[in-house]
C-alpha cells in the first residue's frame, strides 16, 4: 500500500484516523469532515482492490480500473456516512465524491501504477496443453 499512499500522505492519515478513532471520529464536529472522508475513502478502495476479496470482473484498461475505485470508494462514504452521527453540509456528498475520484486519478497518473494495478490481479498465462486437457468438457442440450 506504500507504493500507492505513503504513510505521511493526506489519505494514509485520514485513514489511520478514522480507523483508530472509528466510534468518535465525528462526534467533536457538526457537520463531517468532508476532506477526510475523501481521503479515508480513496485509501479505502485501493486497499479494496489490493485485497482482490470480491474482485469478480478484472479491468482491462484505465478506465475500467478507475470505474471500479471510484466506485468502491463511493462505498466506503456510503458506510461512513451511514455510521456518522453527524450531517453533510448541503452539497457535501458531491464534494467528497470530487474530492476522492480525483485523489484515484492522481495516484493512476503517478509511475507506472495503472500497469502494476492491472497486472495485480490478471490471471495466469502460462497454461499447458496439458491443463486444458484435464478440464472436463460439458456438453449443453437443448430441445
Amino acid at each position: 500500500m506504500d507504493k500507492f499512499f505513503a504513510p505521511h500522505t493526506p489519505e494514509a492519515a485520514a485513514h489511520s484516523h478514522l480507523t483508530e478513532n472509528w466510534f468518535s471520529w465525528d462526534a467533536d464536529h457538526p457537520s463531517i469532515d468532508e476532506t477526510l472522508l475523501a481521503g479515508c475513502a480513496s485509501y479505502r478502495a485501493f486497499d479494496r482492490f489490493l485485497s482482490g476479496a470480491d474482485l469478480f470482473l478484472r479491468p482491462r484498461s484505465r478506465s475500467e480500473l478507475e470505474s471500479i475505485l471510484k466506485r468502491y470508494s463511493y462505498d466506503a462514504i456510503h458506510n461512513a456516512i451511514a455510521r456518522s452521527r453527524s450531517t453533510l453540509h448541503p452539497g457535501g456528498y458531491s464534494r467528497v465524491c470530487h474530492l476522492a475520484e480525483n485523489s484515484i486519478r492522481d495516484v493512476l497518473n503517478t509511475g507506472d501504477n495503472v500497469n502494476t494495478l492491472l497486472a495485480l490481479h490478471c490471471p495466469p498465462t502460462d497454461i499447458g496443453p496439458h491443463d486444458a486437457e484435464e478440464c472436463p468438457v460439458w456438453s449443453i442440450k437443448t430441445n
